[in-house]
């Protein structure tokens, strides 16, 4: 049973049936999935989880397949949130976590929004995606693509890293690179896209990638026994997640399944590429397209959002904030949760640690919060930011005292 009732744009609110197929809005506004909250708290318990999967598809009357003929999955979800116990004190946090997404399939939390996206594509009967992308959301949505025997065709910066253009390649994808930014890319797509009927999966220009990634704050929410933490940190580019989370947690809401509180949510931005943070040390609720955007923390290089205004409105509603961090300081971090933690995460994760540790020092953090930092990647995926100088051995020699 499917509990979804239709979409909704989320800039003039205007309906439209969600079992046709639909971009965006007339109005140029991302399209939402709406529920009917009331019969799924009705009908769905808490208790039901028990015994369910554990994946994003346990929470399947939170979202929008119809039929389970149409799920194209392969395992995704139920990532784990570790306890930093070194890491954590040594910035003044006691109750720091990170919830790891890097060991999800694709190794990125995009597989999220590709089994959700990719199998509502299946259901409505798409035959080609098309798609810009930094690296990762291409290599995700090629792989649940080429299981679902959908077609992709992507773009992406030709600076994006190696492994996620093999990803797409090895996976069947038509790849294709661009001498320029995603937003370069995007033009490019929406040419195609124009010209040759394909469904267009950019960020927030289909409906159903947000309802994927919004399960990274159900999980969330259920991890921590339905008492939500005071503080959420999430490395924000397109933004969908943020968005997704802020969704998920608005709708636990609405079915009673947690209470008032919310999360203060933080959105992390590069110093190279920080339209949001800009936006909102302005106060405004919008922002403007970043120029020369760039940043070792590739997946979040992204000038302009179409979703801004729905990450601000996050950000405000939540009394969250907007923070930027230099590339060597990320890199820092990144260094730092590997070494005491065991933790090797993605740049943009790893962004989130360098900015708890600022916003402790601001004040803005307090000792004992409960904070949660959401690494959206491994840093497998990113092996050109770690530079080291290995000694070289000869057979005769022997090692020193450690």
């Amino acid at each position: 049973m499917s509990y979804v009732t239709h979409l909704e744009c989320a800039k003039c609110g205007k309906h439209y049936n969600s079992e046709e197929v639909h971009q965006l809005c007339e109005c140029g506004g991302p399209l939402l999935v709406r529920y009917d909250l009331e019969r799924v708290k009705e009908n769905f318990r808490k208790e039901d989880l028990k015994d369910r999967e554990p994946s994003l598809w346990r929470y399947w009357e939170l979202l929008p397949l119809r039929d389970r003929k149409n799920l194209v999955s392969l395992g995704e979800g139920m990532t784990p949130i570790i306890k930093m116990e070194a890491a954590g004190p040594e910035i003044g946090l006691n109750n720091l976590y990170l919830k790891d997404e890097g060991i999800i399939p694709s190794g990125t939390f995009k597989s999220r929004g590709a089994t959700v996206g990719v199998s509502r594509a299946k259901e409505l009967g798409i035959k080609v995606l098309a798609m810009p992308t930094n690296g990762n959301a291409g290599a995700a949505w090629a792989t649940y693509g080429a299981r679902a025997g959908i077609k992709s065709v992507i773009v992406m910066p030709k600076d994006a890293p190696e492994i996620t253009r093999n990803e797409c390649a090895i996976a069947g994808a038509d790849l294709y690179l661009v001498d320029g930014l995603i937003s370069d890319a995007g033009k490019i797509v929406g040419r195609a896209v124009k010209k040759y009927g394909w469904f267009d999966v950019s960020t927030l220009k289909e409906p159903y990638r947000i309802e994927g990634k919004k399960t990274m704050g159900l999980e969330i929410a259920e991890q921590f026994n339905w008492e939500v933490p005071d503080v959420i940190l999430y490395p924000t580019g397109g933004g969908v997640g943020i968005i997704g989370i802020y969704k998920a947690l608005r709708e636990l809401q609405a079915i009673g399944w947690i209470g008032e509180k919310m999360p203060r949510l933080v959105a992390v931005q590069a110093e190279g590429c920080a339209p949001i943070v800009k936006a909102y040390n302005e106060k405004k609720t919008e922002s403007e397209f970043w120029n020369n955007a760039h940043t070792c923390a590739f997946g979040i290089t992204v000038p302009k959002a179409l979703g801004d205004f729905l990450v601000l409105d996050a950000v405000y509603k939540t009394n969250g904030c907007a923070i930027a961090i230099s590339d060597e300081d990320l890199l820092k971090a990144q260094a730092t949760l590997a070494a005491k933690e065991g933790a090797f995460v993605c740049p943009e994760g790893a962004s989130l640690y360098s900015a708890a540790q600022k916003l402790r020092e601001q004040g803005w953090l307090k000792a004992d919060e409960k904070v949660v930092m959401l690494n959206t990647g491994t840093g497998l995926k990113y092996p050109e930011t770690v530079k080291v100088n290995v000694p070289l051995l000869q057979p005769e020699d022997d090692i020193p005292e450690a």
